[in-house]
């Protein structure tokens, strides 16, 4: 038996590894000692196996074999001990994270799973924005609302129902109990499994290759920055004296106030107010704009508009913002509305203006990381920011502020930062929902922006009161629209405003995604009585008037 070192292309994972092992069983190869990490496998060889059917037993794993050398006995630690050696070197370890949520758990699973050494850092809550404070917290209340929004107001003639007074202490202790379970199971249980060192405190960058949390020095060879973001509170005169609340408070609220103004249209600013709305309090949306979700097309924006004035909450578009003042318990906000001044008055008042990166205390210029007008982190194609050993990820770059897209992001950092791939970031697909009822939903281009990208536009739009679904629902207040290329018909998008919305759009996001046509649409069979049919009777809207086909005809 000769003893053999081969350097092997394409290896990233300890299931490669088991494939070369399995390859080199076959052909006679004994104490095989297989690294991804290092590229290259060891291993002893009868006499009577050469160096050609090494190369054809790796080639047919699908890994590139490179130069095989015959050595010495002279190596007196194994492969297995080189790893060891690897990761337990000067640094104390090969990621460290800064930050518990969607990204840094996606980052530190695909990390550990090289076999690297992760470290995580947090200094509130395991588990970040989504579970705790997002995400999960406002959607069961959603859903809540929803049911108490129907008990009251029900479309069907023959239905006696009717909603009791709220007991929003009992609805707040659910949702707590909640988010209390999903943590400990997504995130908290997790950390022992994959064997991550939590460190509780707040970091701040000494060097690139050092941060300082309680005191103490750890070193890393890579970073993550991952550390989310918080409510911006816009600068608005007298809102810093005023007892005001945000999307994490009002969450937190034990009573159901009879009057909430919020500041701020965005989808934070619907969900929440449509939220309260619905469990009773009287809701004013107050906008800067002149125009409901003016990134959306006009048909989405008119839609969602119809549909809260329909339900009874107050908009007030065109606003400039004079002062903001409390008086006992109740907020006045003075505004400018058509030149004149008006007074909107409430027990509580949100400010939902959007979001800003938790970057303050990181001490980022130690590093030379750049940033951007709003302190975000600014990142490149690959996740890394301006200094090559350090990444970014999730809502702290104010990038796409999906929790399903931080997650994406964490897994590419894992396989560049650790795995040594150079994974481009693909962010050209990305499904959007808006959780308000009907919800909206959106991927791919507008139609604005389809035509400043240089593409010739056709699109159709349908009423939601052509879709069987919404017709025996009695809920026809909606639309979809398919924005395609009129050359190829080509979807470039497709914006839905419907009750489930959100899951129709993913068929939508695929469509995109693969480039997929009008006609693929057509030809393909939707179920009837579904929501998703509206994607088919949209596309059909292209050259038919679909109010004149009877059911389930194309």
């Amino acid at each position: 038996m000769k003893k053999y070192r081969v350097k092997i292309n394409g290896m990233t994972c300890t299931g490669c590894e088991q494939h070369i092992d399995a390859a080199l069983t076959s052909i006679g190869a004994k104490n095989i000692e297989t690294s991804f990490k290092c590229g290259e496998s060891v291993f002893e060889l009868p006499d009577d196996v050469n160096a050609e059917n090494v190369r054809q037993a790796i080639r047919q794993t699908n890994y590139q074999p490179e130069e095989i050398e015959e050595i010495e006995e002279i190596e007196k630690i194994s492969l297995q001990d080189l790893k060891s050696i690897e990761l337990d070197n000067k640094d104390d370890y090969d990621l460290l994270i800064i930050g518990s949520g969607g990204a840094a758990f996606s980052a530190a699973i695909k990390s550990t799973e090289y076999g690297a050494k992760v470290g995580m850092i947090e200094r509130e809550i395991v588990g970040g924005t989504c579970v705790n404070i997002g995400c999960v917290p406002s959607k069961t209340l959603l859903r809540a609302g929803e049911i108490n929004h129907l008990a009251k107001v029900n479309p069907f003639t023959g239905l006696q129902t009717s909603a009791g007074e709220i007991n929003l202490a009992s609805l707040v202790s659910q949702k707590d109990e909640l988010v209390s379970g999903l943590r400990n199971q997504k995130y908290i249980d997790l950390i022992d499994e994959y064997g991550i060192d939590l460190i509780k405190g707040e970091a701040k960058f000494v060097d690139e290759n050092t941060v300082e949390v309680n005191g103490e020095k750890l070193s890393a060879k890579r970073f993550l920055i991952a550390t989310g973001a918080s409510p911006a509170i816009p600068t608005i005169s007298g809102l810093e004296e005023v007892d005001y609340l945000t999307s994490t408070t009002l969450l937190e609220l034990k009573k159901v106030p009879k009057r909430l103004t919020v500041i701020g249209t965005g989808y934070i600013g619907l969900e929440l107010g449509q939220l309260f709305h619905n469990l009773g309090s009287e809701v004013t949306l107050i906008q800067r704009s002149d125009c409901l979700l003016k990134e959306y097309d006009p048909e989405i924006s008119e839609a969602v508009e119809r549909v809260l004035i329909e339900q009874g909450i107050n908009l007030i578009k065109e606003v400039t913002y004079d002062r903001v003042e409390q008086v006992g318990e109740i907020k006045k906000v003075n505004i400018t509305v058509d030149g004149k001044k008006k007074v909107v008055e409430s027990e509580h008042v949100l400010v939902a203006t959007g979001r800003k990166p938790n970057t303050d205390s990181l001490n980022l210029s130690a590093v030379g990381i750049e940033v951007g007008k709003r302190n975000e982190v600014q990142i490149n194609e690959y996740a890394r920011t301006s200094n090559e050993k350090i990444y970014a990820a999730g809502d702290v770059t104010l990038g796409p502020q999906f929790v399903y897209v931080a997650a994406y992001i964490g897994g590419i950092v894992a396989d560049n930062a650790i795995g040594g791939l150079n994974k481009k970031l693909n962010l050209s697909v990305i499904p959007a929902v808006t959780f308000i009822n009907p919800s909206i939903a959106t991927v791919g281009l507008t139609e604005e922006l389809a035509n400043e990208k240089g593409y010739e536009v056709k699109t159709s739009v349908l009423s939601l009161d052509a879709v069987p679904r919404a017709l025996v629902n009695h809920e026809t207040i909606g639309v979809f629209k398919i924005v395609a290329d009129a050359k190829t018909l080509k979807v470039l998008g497709v914006h839905i405003v419907s009750e489930n919305a959100g899951d129709v759009i993913y068929a939508a996001s695929l469509v995109v995604k693969h480039g997929l046509t009008v006609d693929d649409l057509k030809d393909s069979l939707a179920p009837y009585l579904t929501m998703a049919e509206g994607l088919r009777l949209a596309a059909l809207t292209f050259d038919k008037d679909v109010s004149k086909l009877s059911c389930c005809a194309g």
